[in-house]
């Protein structure tokens, strides 16, 4: 008698396999997507530091108010800060740094989130606006100012 396995047998195998694998995959990429926020939201924490520092050590001055002048910045400080802004996990640019309108010192930086089209902005009463749940920020505002 011959040992082996039958083409059904075989068939059987593979879809079996074939049903786990279409279970497993979406849920990989909701914990890829949950990776990338919290990725974000350290590096955001990161960045907010920076900043802070470099207002510490340049006669409580921001940074101007683009996101180029920000690494810029950063990164020629003195004392060294950090070697350069890290790049938003999702999108192929880096965070957006925006100041508040002329003579505030409130600032945000903000990744464009999981949907992509993530944004942010201060208003003329100093709060922080942004265009729904898929803008990750952080801000030199206190608590009680943020929506």
């Amino acid at each position: 008698m011959k040992k082996g396995f039958t083409l059904l047998e075989l068939l059987m195998v593979i879809m079996v396999i074939a049903i786990l694998i279409g279970i497993a995959l979406p849920r990989f990429q909701g914990m890829v997507e949950e990776g990338n926020i919290a990725k974000a939201k350290g590096e955001l924490r990161t960045l907010q530091t920076a900043v802070e520092s470099y207002y510490m050590h340049n006669n409580n001055a921001y940074p101007a108010t683009t996101s180029t002048a920000l690494e810029s910045a950063l990164s020629t400080a003195s004392p060294s800060i950090i070697d350069h802004v890290p790049t938003d996990p999702f999108s192929t640019s880096d965070y957006v740094y925006v100041m508040g309108g002329t003579g505030s010192k409130y600032y945000i930086i903000y990744s464009v989130g999981p949907a992509g089209n993530g944004r942010a902005s201060i208003t003329g009463d100093e709060v922080v606006e942004t265009n729904g749940d898929s803008c990750i920020y952080v801000s030199n505002m206190s608590q009680d100012a943020k929506p």
